[in-house]
């Protein structure tokens, strides 16, 4: 008896005083972390735990709490903090967490103050104090697309944090160019963290808040835990920012996945965790641009579901209480941990969104490494443009007040003020004709007035402005001398300018539908042997994805649903486009590097067009129908010309019917404006403007019948007797339009007048990129020529990071008994693994990419950590680029790809692609929406480093939008019909079955047309997101994961 109350006495009281919610959850399966990690303590026979209890708590005084040798306590809803901070000054028990130091965590202000302090890197921020609610502060500024604190400015998109810690409303507000509105992120409610107000844009006034850049972390959030200053264990988890869905495995959990921090990272969590003196804390991470910020600290937090982690936790802890109280005895880790005794393994969660590796039709040897796309955006309303000349004052004031009062300066117009004050002004207008002028016919004004009821009902559309989809340029055309208004001299005062209103081109609830459904089928079939697991290897940084986009707005949002159908995502696009899409518009806008070579093929177009004779010019053999000049321009195309003219005179007279009797006043009292905004998520049709017979999408009848009149001016000029033939792809772009969405509209002739555009737009089309194939190659080679350039960088980065895995991975099997042969306590970090963690920050630096585009020069390679992970396969990585442009850079490309052997430097060589898919491309005279092209690089695993054969690469392409249901009759088509959504096809090879295209061989092709590394300028902020982010040079700044950091440690703390 004696004996066993001198063990008892010899063992270090531990107290719990804490909520009892925070030590247990219920009885269910998995007990909480708490409870696991005290069972683990008290298995080790050296400690006795001592729980307070709520009761204790919350009505004993603190003379009547336990004692006890160490205490943990830590601040929870309805916790007396006081109360607990008096009881360790009375019985001065060892503090797992200082009790002073949690009163900072209840104010982000302290927070961001301390990190500061500490020299640890936050966003870039600015506090907002109101002493009451909706308190006017004169350091504080509002505009459209910003926020000034004490002249700090904050561009949208921005963060705005209450400072109260415990509130955990935090909103992010969206810029109008990426569509506008605000998101709020909450703490999980079922499966929601985040909801989306498209129609919110005014930041929050009835209290005191943190204003901060958002980060563009790639849509993942990391969580990091310490466990002393010298544990750390860090999870990545989806962003509540990109969809506000927490993704869930079968039990319920939400899925995390474990990842290792950088040496930089390990020191930061040191320093968090010294800066608040919390032992056991939580703080968030962001992973941005290449470097960590911490954005939050959380204080007492411990790890989910993980054994292997508890099993640290314990073991770190056991070491804590023995050198605060019991120096003398050994913090040795035993060679079998005692509760492994009789302990089941942890079970592998067995996600339904595990990948199962590579296996299958490509060789059981091969792995993919790398896929590319390039992919032109979804269906869209047909492009529009008005010109008018304006002397009206308020519009010449307008432009002045824009551009600084200059006389002989250009404006343009696109923010949601600025448009809105344009409104205003033509509104005013639109009755009138003009005055002051002399007209040289009465018809002139009533034109002019017609197209200022154009513009009027242009900036009417969509119920408010966006700035994706309309833009409005005002340049000064005449100038007259006035007096100035002090008296003293003359100035000039313009009197006469060009408004240039561009408009159309919107993405289609069409559009949006095939790009998600894209991105699904991607999901589904680019990833052999992933299936939905691509979600998972994404979720894991296993798979490094980076979205490109042009600048025009359809292009954006085809890119954010193809994001959003690619990872399963939900909700509105705006918020997805913000954190996954990059604009690069040198890379994948303007054909300004070709245009005169594009001129020259469009005249000698014309001249095929119109002269009725076909001259053919072959530059190689005959059975070979694509080296022709002017291949796919129908040989009667100057007897299609006239029928063309005539039917689309026949539409438009129907069309100018239908808006004569159009009363936009009348037909707004019924039906709701269309609001665009709204509009943005959706991808299914306005069934209730179907069904009052009004156009499809936002377009009412007037511009409807200015759409199709400009066509009808502009196609043929009577006093000339000339066809335009360049508006021939207008027209069809404009029936195309009408017969899937507007059919309910019945316009007579609008088919037949399809199937006439469509054949000639067949022949004009691809020749407007080069009559012959050594012209395209030309005109390809320059449009697409930095597009080319980074496709190799990407191919290149791909193989010397698959290479750099292969090297370690053979050096750590080699290695492996050395590893085997350490001890797990040396994982639990002495206080000289701080030391050199620095000294490894050289060797970090030295591992990142030299790729000047890539960005990887400020990118850290983050990874998986396989010890918890409970992944397969946690060596397996792929590479996404994925570039989303238009229909110029999809020819330009598919030309250099197809005819680089005819250059001059490669003669002799055969062409990348095969002779039969040569003829398949040769009969596709169409590339349409959604329309792609990709390449992806595998991996023989089996062959060695130095085969040209370890690298191959696999050419595919669609032809994009399947037009066939326009045409059909059956139930199918007539469903797709009513839908007004087209099907995509699916890809077609450009190699033939078997073939082996080396990557060595793809570079010697490429490498003619293609921008040299070295040559890519210094990246710059994208226009339109100007501010965004005020240290990166592009937005996209998504993380990369190879190649593993050659000088982790083995156990990846």
């Amino acid at each position: 008896m004696e004996g066993e109350e001198d063990i008892f006495r010899n063992k270090i009281t531990i107290g719990v005083c804490v909520m009892e919610k925070k030590v247990k959850c219920g009885s269910e399966a998995f007990s909480g972390p708490m409870l696991e990690i005290l069972e683990r303590l008290q298995a080790f026979g050296e400690f006795e735990i001592v729980h307070f209890g709520d009761k204790v708590i919350l009505e004993e005084p603190i003379e009547r709490w336990p004692i006890c040798d160490c205490l943990i306590a830590f601040y929870s809803s309805g916790y007396p903090l006081e109360k607990a901070e008096a009881y360790a000054a009375l019985r001065k028990p060892f503090l797992v967490n200082e009790l002073g130091q949690q009163h900072l965590l209840h104010d982000r202000r302290d927070v961001y103050e301390r990190l500061e302090m500490f020299g640890l890197p936050v966003p870039r921020y600015a506090l907002v104090n109101r002493e009451f609610p909706n308190q006017e502060l004169d350091y504080f500024v509002e505009e459209e697309d910003f926020i000034e604190v004490h002249g700090n400015r904050f561009w949208k998109p921005f963060v705005e944090k209450p400072v109260h810690g415990d509130d955990h409303s935090i909103m992010i507000y969206y810029p109008s160019s990426a569509g506008g509105g605000m998101k709020e992120l909450f703490r999980k409610v079922g499966n929601r963290s985040s909801e989306f107000h498209p129609e919110v844009r005014r930041v929050r006034r009835e209290g005191s808040y943190i204003y901060e850049e958002f980060m563009p972390t790639g849509g993942t959030d990391v969580k990091v835990y310490t466990v002393g200053p010298e544990y750390a264990h860090a999870e990545a988890r989806k962003s509540p920012v990109v969809d506000g869905v927490v993704m869930r495995n079968p039990d319920g959990k939400e899925v995390r996945y474990p990842v290792l921090l950088t040496p930089i990272e390990k020191e930061m969590s040191r320093e968090v965790c010294m800066a608040f003196s919390q032992a056991v804390c939580g703080f968030d991470l962001l992973r941005s641009e290449g470097r960590s910020y911490v954005c939050d600290v959380n204080g007492w937090s411990f790890v989910k579901n993980s054994y292997k982690y508890y099993d640290d936790a314990a073991c770190v802890l056991r070491k804590m209480f023995l050198d605060a109280k019991a120096p003398h005895l050994s913090s040795t880790i035993p060679p079998t941990l005692p509760w492994k005794v009789n302990k089941p393994d942890q079970p592998f969660e067995g996600l339904t969104r595990q990948g199962s590796g590579i296996i299958g039709t490509f060789g059981h040897s091969e792995e993919l490494r790398c896929v590319i796309a390039i992919i032109r955006h979804g269906d869209r309303t047909p492009k529009q443009k008005v010109k008018l000349k304006v002397t009206e004052e308020k519009l010449l004031n307008l432009m002045l007040k824009y551009n600084g009062g200059r006389p002989r300066a250009e404006t343009k117009l696109k923010s949601a003020v600025q448009l809105q004050d344009l409104l205003d002004a033509t509104r005013i207008l639109v009755p009138r004709t003009r005055p002051d002028r002399e007209s040289d016919s009465e018809a002139d004004d009533i034109e002019h007035a017609e197209k200022l009821r154009q513009v009027k009902a242009v900036l009417e559309e969509g119920g408010h402005f966006s700035g994706i989809y309309r833009k409005v340029q005002l340049k000064p055309l005449k100038w007259v001398k006035v007096a100035k208004s002090n008296g003293e001299g003359e100035e000039e005062k313009p009197v006469e300018a060009l408004m240039v209103l561009k408009y159309g081109g919107v993405l289609t609830h069409a559009g949006r539908k095939q790009a998600e459904e894209l991105g699904r089928y991607f999901r589904n079939n680019m990833y052999p042997g992933e299936g939905t697991g691509l979600l998972r290897l994404h979720s894991t940084y296993r798979h490094d994805l980076k979205i490109y986009s042009s600048d025009e707005g359809r292009v954006q949002m085809s890119a954010a649903a193809f994001a959003k159908g690619l990872l399963d995502l939900e909700g509105q696009l705006t918020p997805i486009l913000v954190s996954l899409v990059s604009k690069d518009s040198s890379m994948l806008d303007g054909l300004e590097n070709a245009s005169s070579e594009m001129e020259a093929a469009k005249a000698r177009l014309n001249e095929i067009l119109t002269s009725g004779n076909k001259t053919v010019h072959s530059s190689g053999q005959p059975e070979k129908p694509w080296m022709v000049d002017g291949n796919g321009v129908p040989p009667n195309a100057s007897e299609l010309l006239p029928e063309l003219v005539r039917l689309t005179k026949k539409v438009t007279d129907q069309v100018r019917i239908l808006a004569k009797d159009e009363c936009e006043e009348l037909v707004s009292d019924v039906m709701p404006p269309y609001d665009q905004a709204k509009a943005l998520g959706k991808t299914n049709i306005d069934v209730d403007r179907i069904a009052a017979g009004l156009p499809c999408g936002s377009e009412g009848f007037l511009l409807m019948f200015a759409r199709w009149r400009k066509l009808e001016r502009d196609l043929y000029n009577e006093r000339k007797e000339r066809f335009d033939v360049t508006q021939i792809p207008d027209v069809y772009d404009s029936c195309k339009y009408d017969l899937l969405h507007n059919a309910h509209l019945n316009l007579e002739g609008l088919y037949e007048l399809f199937k006439v555009a469509q054949l000639l737009a067949d022949g004009v089309i691809p020749n407007e990129y080069g009559i012959n194939p050594r012209q395209k190659l030309k005109i390809g080679s320059k449009i697409a020529r930095r597009l080319l350039g980074k496709i190799l960088i990407d191919l290149r980065n791909t193989r010397e990071e698959a290479i750099s895995v292969a090297e370690l991975k053979s050096a750590q099997e080699n290695n492996s008994a050395i590893h085997s042969n350490g001890r797990e306590d040396k994982d639990y970090h002495s206080k000289s693994q701080s030391k050199i963690e620095y000294t490894r920050r050289g060797s970090f630096a030295s591992e990142r990419s030299v790729d000047p585009d890539d960005d990887d020069d400020k990118e850290t390679k983050y990874r998986l950590d396989p010890k918890y992970a409970n992944v397969k396969t946690p060596d397996r990585h792929v590479r996404t680029r994925l570039y989303f442009t238009s229909e110029s850079h999809i020819h330009s490309l598919m030309n250099v790809l197809r005819y680089c052997n005819l250059d001059e430097s490669l003669q002799g060589e055969p062409s990348l692609v095969c002779d039969s898919a040569l003829e398949r491309l040769c009969r596709t005279k169409e590339l349409d929406y959604m329309s792609n092209i990709v390449l992806r690089l595998f991996e023989n695993t089996a062959v060695a480093l130095e085969d040209p054969k370890k690298f191959r690469i696999e050419m595919t392409f669609s032809r994009g939008a399947d037009l066939s249901p326009l045409e059909g009759n059956d139930s199918e088509a007539a469903s797709l019909h009513q839908e007004h959504t087209l099907p995509i096809m699916g890809p077609e090879r450009l190699q033939e079955v078997g073939s082996c295209l080396t990557l060595e061989t793809m570079e010697k092709m490429i490498r003619p047309f293609a921008m040299p590394a070295e040559d890519f300028p210094p990246p710059s902020i994208p226009q339109g997101f100007s501010g965004y982010f005020s240290k990166s040079a592009v937005l996209e700044r998504l993380v990369n994961l190879w190649p593993f950091h050659k000088h982790s440690n083995s156990n990846g703390k």
